[in-house]
């Protein structure tokens, strides 16, 4: 998760919001990604769509069989869908998102018995920090408008 936020604050020091994400199989970071909506606009280049581009590149195919992901919020519809379809075997969450989060919040897309794969999830990896750069960077945005 420290990786995770490594790449959230590369997000921040973009303006972007600042979500990372890590990809790791056999002990090994296989795809990195951070927010990058808003310098490249593109809707698609979330933090964990960019860490699965990377990680299937770098592996050579797109199922990502045996590989966990950390991100530092909880993924959206869209990426708990690629999250799925990738078939990441295990998920860790730094903090929830309440309001639009896809893996427990307000659905829970990685663990509908109704698809084809089921991720495994573990939340509330280092917490404080990954909310805390979260609300840090909106209270900034917030006093800046």
């Amino acid at each position: 998760m420290i990786e995770a936020l490594k790449e959230a604050e590369l997000a921040k020091a973009l303006g972007e919001v600042p979500i990372g994400a890590v990809i790791v199989r056999n002990g090994e970071i296989v795809g990195r990604g951070h927010n990058m909506t808003e310098t490249q606009k593109d809707p698609t280049v979330h933090a964990e769509m960019n860490a699965i581009r990377e990680a299937a590149k770098n592996l050579g195919g797109w199922r990502l069989c045996g590989c966990q992901m950390y991100v530092t919020c909880e993924p959206c519809a869209m990426c708990a869908g690629a999250i799925v379809w990738s078939r990441i075997e295990k998920l860790y969450i730094g903090t929830m998102d309440p309001k639009a989060g896809a893996c427990g919040s307000v659905f829970n897309i990685v663990q509908e018995q109704r698809l084809n794969h089921c991720v495994e999830v573990e939340t509330g990896l280092l917490q404080e920090k990954c909310s805390g750069i979260m609300k840090d960077f909106f209270r900034e945005l917030r006093k800046n408008k």
